[in-house]
């Protein structure tokens, strides 16, 4: 291997996990939703509302807000809306998306409604659709998500402390 690789590497491992980190509390934004600056307005008996605003940082290359930004609030309402439906701490994840990208946004803040329209033992679907400040659709999102047989989440603490185990 490269020496000047080498040692890139060994400089990262600080930062390319796996990490450890605390949450405000179960429904909360994660790190990469934070640095989105997502909002979470309401999650409540299988439903959320999420917004975020578009930074230029979320620009795609003709100026309008990057579909993966998008499609990331999407993601993110739908598991808010399962977390408001499921114990504490249960480790889920999405297993498969589709979108569809109906009008682009090119300022303001976007809205994500989501819902859980479906659970099968382990299996959950949703649905979201993210509107722009005009309240016209600009994406459709499904998914689907699966629950782990090991339930518990590791490695992340709550502080509101629901279920939360210490980090060592």
């Amino acid at each position: 291997m490269d020496n000047k690789i080498k040692h890139e590497m060994e400089n990262t491992e600080h930062w390319t996990g796996p990490h450890k980190f605390e949450m405000e509390s179960w429904i909360s934004c994660a790190p990469f939703e934070r640095l989105l600056n997502m909002k979470i307005v309401e999650a409540n008996a299988g439903r959320a509302t999420l917004t975020m605003p578009f930074f230029v940082d979320f620009a795609q290359g003709g100026g309008l807000m990057h579909g993966g930004a998008l499609v990331s609030l999407a993601d993110t309402a739908v598991v808010m809306a399962i977390k408001s439906i499921i114990d504490p701490q249960t480790h889920f994840a999405t297993v498969s998306l589709e979108t569809k990208f109906l009008y682009p946004v090119q300022q303001g803040i976007v809205t994500a409604r989501a819902r859980v329209t479906n659970q099968k033992e382990r299996i959950l679907h949703g649905q979201a659709t993210v509107y722009n400040e005009a309240e016209r659709s600009v994406l459709a999102f499904t998914s689907t998500f699966k629950m782990a047989k090991d339930k518990k989440i590791k490695n992340i603490a709550f502080q509101d402390r629901l279920g939360s185990e210490p980090i060592d």
